[in-house]
């Protein structure tokens, strides 16, 4: 069920639990400001999701509340992991839902990065 962006965030969220170790993920990246790994429903080849370290509900809340640094750190963080994977050639697309119209389901900033196949367009007619 997709979230209001504009609640509060929530510490029982599967991104805060997966961050402080309750859940397990299979890791790809990690660093001081981000943690990406594969996402358990995947919905390309690669599929794969970074997330901020900090508590943010959403890209709306990361980027007025965020420092300069944890933002700079996760762009670098999601770029890096592309190249990683061997993306940036063939090409991939970003996703980050926020809020009830955009179908944001998990109350922390998330960014999906699909990649392994041609993706089709952006919006279904």
């Amino acid at each position: 069920m997709p979230i209001d962006a504009t609640q509060p965030y929530d510490d029982t969220n599967v991104f805060a639990r997966i961050l402080r170790g309750e859940l397990p993920c299979r890791r790809v990246y990690e660093d001081e400001h981000a943690l990406a790994f594969h996402d358990i429903n995947p919905q390309a080849p690669t599929h794969i999701l970074v997330i901020p370290k900090g508590r943010y509900v959403s890209w709306d809340d990361f980027s007025a509340q965020a420092s300069d640094a944890a933002i700079a750190g996760f762009i670098r963080a999601v770029g890096l992991v592309a190249r990683e994977q061997g993306l940036v050639a063939p090409g991939y697309r970003l996703l980050a839902n926020v809020g009830q119209h955009g179908h944001q389901e998990v109350p922390h900033l998330h960014v999906h990065l699909f990649g392994g196949r041609p993706l089709g367009p952006m919006l279904a007619p």
